[in-house]
């Protein structure tokens, strides 16, 4: 057994590196608001490179002392060392899944000839890049089979380039297509429809707002310089632009949306000979989703006068709408269509609940799942005889079904061969209540008859916005931190969509504060109920997630003995000027607004740190190529922290090279999780693992 004290600083006090200070002050609406730290937005000056690598020296030095970090990360690449499968998506004759052998840095595309047929790769990242970081971000086949468009991610960046593969001798052709984002390829005819933007300026690919995004036609075999434009907005700079196609390649659908939440629709009817878009759904008070078109209607998910969300069908000719599958009391999350077929997913309290209806909205029967979890997956070509969804839930690891349409039945296709025993766990939903009394969901994870006397290390994990839910799934490398006695907490907080439009509103712009107050009631819970207490309590949240972190653990300090912010939105006040951040205000509000400023500014994490305030100890977590929250953002915090925090516990910064706003391969998320795990435990007193 190691003798050492609970926290390194506490013996070894840091000395962390002098981040310089300027008179920088802004005036928003009247209120002066000093931002001292200004010059480390620029990540690609000399200046700021420097003050990364003296951070990093620091931050490892630190992590380099603890006696079982390479334990852990041993651990970790232990247990995901297990050949983990894709669901298969049917072309033709052909079957198309994604496969990792257990530590590849990224997972293969293979297809195989019928579903006995023998694996050939498609497409091998690993052998794109020395160090495993260029990703395959998405694969798109024409509708004959004959091309597919690709799309690669070099370290982790958000830009793409899309290439064009002769699915016959699977050779990649010239096409190369440059400052893609956000974007896939929806094929028609000889070519296919994708967005872009312009090049950015030399130096500021990772930072530099990115506006006016168009949409251009692509005609195989053809140089970029010679693609069509289809569609600009010179008017409204900060819109995205998506272009989509129906199954049959009749219509061709323009998704358009000013951020995260709302869009417009527009179209063109290649049977009718259109020549310009037609308008379909007015922007931008709610969210439309085409799934897919029955003859002359398009079959739309949507939540205009439905919070829960249904599935309408829309004569594009007339504008006549009518319900095909109503709202229900439970958020309808997901719809597809396969071998004629309507495949619906509904959460019922956070778990996936999934009905088949025919394309006139009959109900024809539910389709019975292994427990309670998270389904993926039902989507399909028109002539499908059967589809495959995976099925997962905390303890459960990924599991591949085949469903049949004809005959109703599941049956099990492909099962994980893990190497660890997911039934020596457990996980039960509980319910608290928050400051306002609202009922929020959460789910705890552990090992069966653990005792829940207030001593177990537990990681409180949550979001809590921008419309998106925190369903149970299984994470291999969540295990070794349960194997230390470790309780992992979920959090559903509103701002995500477990309930529907409804939840997402009360986390939204002026009722953001919900978010953290349901954060708060939820560690109180924890802490009340026994689980854990608040020297043995971590908080970890990424993107928005950070920012839940940061601006919690400034309002609740005492509630945590470690906080992990990671890839955090931290400046509230200047999110909107970098890369795609202003497609957020739409979720936060922005600063540019007064009433919003005055609501933004009351918890921005930068804006909100206070001397004299015992923080917990703190490991923030960024990435070089992060080009989505850039990494300014963590950089101007732990300089905030670090220069007013004048207590034991550590303030460090953990900066990767060569990833983005995730882990770019297989090592990297294994080496970040390490270093967390073995900084949130060290400083919760675990002087040696079990």
């Amino acid at each position: 057994m190691l003798e050492i004290s609970g926290a390194l600083a506490q013996s070894n006090p840091i000395t962390y590196p002098q981040t310089r200070k300027t008179k920088q002050i802004d005036d928003y609406h009247g209120t002066k608001v000093a931002d001292p730290y200004r010059w480390l937005e620029d990540d690609r000056s000399a200046e700021t490179e420097a003050w990364v690598k003296a951070q990093n020296a620091v931050t490892f030095g630190y992590l380099e002392q603890i006696p079982y970090r390479k334990q852990l990360e041993n651990r970790l690449e232990q247990i995901i060392n297990y050949p983990r499968y894709s669901a298969p998506g049917r072309k033709g004759e052909w079957f198309y899944f994604y496969k990792n052998d257990g530590l590849q840095n990224q997972s293969v595309l293979y297809r195989q000839k019928g579903l006995d047929g023998k694996p050939d790769v498609v497409i091998d990242p690993n052998k794109l890049a020395a160090d495993g970081t260029t990703r395959l971000t998405s694969f798109s086949l024409s509708k004959d089979g004959r091309y597919a468009a690709y799309a690669l991610s070099k370290a982790g960046s958000d830009w793409q380039e899309i290439f064009v593969m002769d699915m016959q001798t699977l050779q990649t052709l010239p096409d190369k297509l440059e400052w893609v984002k956000f974007t896939g390829a929806a094929w028609q005819g000889d070519g296919f429809y994708y967005s872009r933007y312009d090049k950015p300026a030399a130096g500021q690919e990772l930072s530099s707002k990115n506006e006016f995004m168009k949409v251009y036609f692509h005609r195989k075999g053809t140089p970029q310089t010679q693609d069509q434009l289809i569609y600009e907005d010179k008017a409204h700079p900060l819109r995205y632009s998506f272009p989509q196609t129906t199954e049959d390649e009749r219509f061709l659908i323009l998704n358009i949306s000013e951020g995260t939440d709302g869009s417009e629709i527009w179209y063109k009817d290649a049977q009718s000979g259109d020549k310009e878009f037609k308008r379909l759904f007015e922007g931008f008070k709610y969210n439309y989703s085409v799934i897919d078109n029955v003859g002359d209607a398009l079959l739309v998910y949507h939540n205009n006068g439905a919070p829960n969300y249904k599935v309408s069908k829309v004569l594009p000719k007339t504008g006549a709408l009518s319900d095909l599958i109503p709202e229900k009391p439970e958020k309808l999350d997901e719809a597809h269509t396969a071998g004629g077929k309507l495949f619906v997913n509904y959460l019922k309290d956070v778990t996936s609940r999934i009905y088949v209806y025919d394309l006139n909205g009959k109900l024809e029967n539910e389709v019975k799942l292994p427990g309670l979890g998270t389904v993926s997956g039902f989507g399909g070509e028109r002539d499908d005889k059967f589809v495959f969804y995976t099925f997962t839930s905390f303890t459960f690891p990924a599991t591949i079904y085949r469903y049949d349409i004809a005959t109703q039945k599941t049956t099990l296709f492909r099962a994980p061969e893990v190497t660890f025993r997911p039934d020596d766990y457990e996980t039960k939903q509980v319910f608290f209540n928050s400051k306002d009394g609202t009922r929020v969901p959460m789910f705890l994870t552990y090992r069966k008859g653990l005792k829940l006397d207030g001593s177990n290390p537990t990681m409180l994990y949550g979001y809590g916005g921008f419309n998106i839910s925190l369903t149970p799934g299984f994470s291999a490398l969540l295990i070794p931190f349960l194997e230390q006695g470790g309780i992992y907490a979920s959090m559903n907080l509103r701002g995500g969509s477990e309930y529907g439009e409804t939840w997402h509103e009360q986390g939204m712009k002026l009722k953001k504060q919900n978010v953290f107050d349901d954060c708060i009631a939820a560690a109180e819970y924890l802490i009340a109920q026994k689980y854990t207490s608040p020297q043995k309590l971590a908080l970890r949240g990424g993107s928005n997630g950070g920012l839940l972190v940061g601006a919690v653990i400034n309002q609740r300090p005492d509630l945590f003995q470690v906080a992990i912010p990671q890839v955090g939105v931290m400046d509230m006040l200047r999110f909107h000027k970098f890369t795609v951040g202003w497609g957020w205000v739409s979720d936060y509000g922005s600063s540019d607004n007064a009433e919003e400023f005055k609501a933004i500014y009351q918890y921005s994490p930068i804006h909100n740190i206070r001397q004299g305030i015992n923080y917990p100890a703190t490991m923030i977590t960024t990435a070089d190529h992060d080009d989505r929250v850039v990494p300014a953002h963590s950089f101007k915090y732990a300089a905030t922290l670090q220069e007013k925090y004048k207590g034991p516990n550590p303030v460090l910064i953990r900066i990767e090279t060569n990833s983005g706003h995730g882990a770019s391969n297989t090592k990297k998320n294994i080496e970040t999780m390490a270093d967390m795990y073995a900084f949130m435990l060290w400083n919760m007193g675990v002087k040696s693992l079990k």
